[in-house]
Parts: structure tokens; C-alpha cells; sequence
């Protein structure tokens, strides 16, 4: 008898409980690049339901984010909540992780919460995944240079994932930390195969690449007007609250913007910012993601366009990450089952 049958404990159903470690196997990266593209496609076709998000601040640095969101998987409906806490003194002053968290996944016929798993590991992935999905249909074809705006753990994955959908031979990145910037560079170069130079000044790469992917937890725009030039595509991803921003709002202005889901978008990240200074209007969007995924408007149209992609991350994404990882966990027999209505 697998320890994953949800009735081989009681006679009753149970809920897969699944650590971080226990999460770290079971997504590939194009595993996860196949299931968030899909996702985004059941989106835009109109087959996800109830996507929300709540920002909720205390008077320390603390944050608070819930994503809840369903999607019918391959004919059947799942909802997931994810629930994060985040500070960024965490590491250094509780030896802590920066982003505490975790996913519930109900089943979407009963309401049956099918498992109950930490959070960061499969949010990592997921934005990844997320990033290289809008690439594949925005970036310019063939781009083999890379800015990434971030060496940190978010930055590592990214990597990793773009790789998988761009033909990349180079790339440079950027942080406000030298020595972290200097170190990431020598074990991506090491790891990835190809050349990764670190620069201190953002021109330096924005000079020679034409994809760029932020993904900091800035509270202050450091990518301007001036480090924008024809034929770019900008993968906004770190500012995922109100009160974060990467991008000079200006930046968007007159450009293609392209966003994850709207309604968050103008709510937190660059878009909230750029509505709030006057410069954009949710009209001026061209469209999201899932609407482009699924065929509905078109992607990049011409060379030298000018396209902002705007992620704040979405609950489908945290929804469809879930389900893969539950199935996988149920098919290798991995997790702790528990009864929680005993």
C-alpha cells in the first residue's frame, strides 16, 4: 500500500503534506515552462476562475500576499490559495527565509484540500517559467544576449529557465552588490556553459542586449529611459507589491505593455506606478499574456518595437505549479498523508 492513497491511513480521505525538499525534484524546467504556458492559454481561452490577490503591510518591513486562483487541468477543476510572508531581514537577523509560505490545492469539484505544500520553492519556478513563456512570444527571434537585473535566487532560475526558450551565447547582469554580482556571474558562466559578465553600470549591457528581465524587490526605479533603445523587450518581474518598482514610468510610455493579468498589474508593480504618475491608463495596455498564449492578438509584430512585459505573478501559475507537483508526488509516493478531519 503507497503512503499517498488518500484513504490508507483512515478509510478517509487525506491531504498530501509536502516540504520544500520534498518539492525540489519534481518539477523540471520545461516541465514547468509546458505547464505555465498552459495555464496561461486556459486563461486567456476563459477556463480559469475566482483569480485574486490581497497585499496586506504591517509596521514592520513584513508583507503579507494571498493569491487564490482556479483552473480546469486537462478537464478538471483545481483552486489553490497561497498565502507568503516576506522580510528581507529574515537571513540575516531570525535565520530565516526572506519569504515564508505555503499552497493549498483543493480539489475544484468537492472543495477537498488535496494537499498542503511550502510555498517558495514552486513560486521560484513558477516566475521563471512565467518569464520565459512571455519571452517566447515577445522577445526578438533569435536573441542570444541577456540583462538580468537581480543575482539572487530568483535571478539563478531565471537563468536556468531562459535558457531553455532563447538561444542564449551571452549574458550580462546587474546588481547594486558587486561582490554578489561578481560571484553569480562565475558560477552561472560555470554552470550554464556560456560567457556571464557581471556590470556595474547598466548601459554596459543594455548597450549590447536587446532582452532584458528584472527581477529585484526595488522600492526605487533603476532602469530609465536612457537604457532604452529600439527592438527591446523588457521583462518587468520583481515589483510585486504596491510599494515596489523597477522601471522609470516613463519607460512604459508609448510602448507595447503586455502584463500577466491586468487587474494586478494596476494594483502593484510598474503599471500601478505609471497609472499614479498620469503617464498610463489600463486602456493603454495592449493586452495579457494569456490573451497572446492563446492566440487571440498577436506577439511581437515588428523588429523594432519597443515591448514591456509586466509580471506580478498569478495565482493560475501557483495553481498550475500544485497540481503538477501533487501528481508527481501521488505517482513516486512522496509526502506525508494527514487526515486534518479526524
Amino acid at each position: 500500500m503507497k503512503k499517498y492513497d488518500t484513504k490508507a491511513l483512515t478509510g478517509r480521505p487525506t491531504t498530501l503534506l509536502l516540504t520544500r525538499s520534498d518539492l525540489s525534484p519534481l518539477l523540471s524546467p520545461s516541465d514547468c515552462i509546458n505547464g505555465i504556458e498552459y495555464a496561461f492559454r486556459q486563461y486567456g481561452e476563459g477556463r480559469s476562475f475566482g483569480n485574486s490577490m490581497v497585499h496586506g503591510d504591517t509596521l514592520s518591513d513584513l508583507e503579507f500576499h494571498i493569491k487564490a486562483g482556479g483552473l480546469v487541468w486537462n478537464g478538471k477543476p483545481y483552486f489553490a490559495v497561497k498565502a507568503n510572508g516576506s522580510s528581507f531581514q529574515n537571513r540575516k537577523l531570525r535565520g530565516l527565509p526572506n519569504i515564508l509560505g505555503v499552497i493549498i490545492l483543493y480539489d475544484g469539484e468537492s472543495g477537498f484540500p488535496l494537499a498542503v505544500m511550502e510555498s517558495t520553492e514552486l513560486t521560484r519556478q513558477r516566475t521563471a517559467a512565467g518569464t520565459a513563456v512571455a519571452l517566447k512570444f515577445l522577445a526578438p527571434a533569435g536573441s542570444r544576449k541577456l540583462l538580468l537585473c537581480g543575482c539572487g535566487e530568483q535571478g539563478r532560475t531565471h537563468m536556468k529557465y531562459l535558457k531553455k526558450v532563447l538561444p542564449l551565447d551571452e549574458v550580462f547582469v546587474y546588481d547594486i552588490q558587486a561582490d554578489v554580482g561578481l560571484a553569480f556571474a562565475e558560477e552561472m558562466e560555470l554552470e550554464l556553459g556560456i560567457p556571464v559578465h557581471f556590470v556595474q553600470h547598466l548601459l554596459s549591457g543594455t548597450s549590447q542586449c536587446k532582452v532584458i528581465v528584472t527581477c529585484t524587490p526595488s522600492r526605487t526605479p533603476y532602469l530609465s529611459v536612457d537604457n532604452i533603445r529600439p527592438g527591446m523587450t523588457i521583462a518587468a518581474v520583481g515589483a510585486d507589491s504596491p510599494n515596489k518598482q523597477e522601471l522609470e514610468s516613463r519607460v512604459l510610455l508609448g510602448n507595447k505593455v503586455v502584463v500577466d493579468i491586468l487587474s494586478q498589474c494596476a494594483a502593484a508593480g510598474e503599471l500601478h506606478h505609471a497609472i499614479l504618475a498620469g503617464v498610463l491608463t489600463e486602456e493603454d495596455v495592449y493586452a495579457e499574456i494569456g490573451a497572446i498564449v492563446a492566440g487571440k492578438k498577436r506577439g511581437r509584430e515588428t523588429l523594432d518595437e519597443i515591448i514591456i512585459y509586466k509580471a506580478t505573478g498569478t495565482a493560475i501559475q501557483d495553481t498550475a505549479a500544485a497540481i503538477m507537483v501533487f501528481e508527481r508526488a501521488t505517482e513516486r509516493d512522496i509526502g506525508l498523508p494527514i487526515d486534518f478531519f479526524a
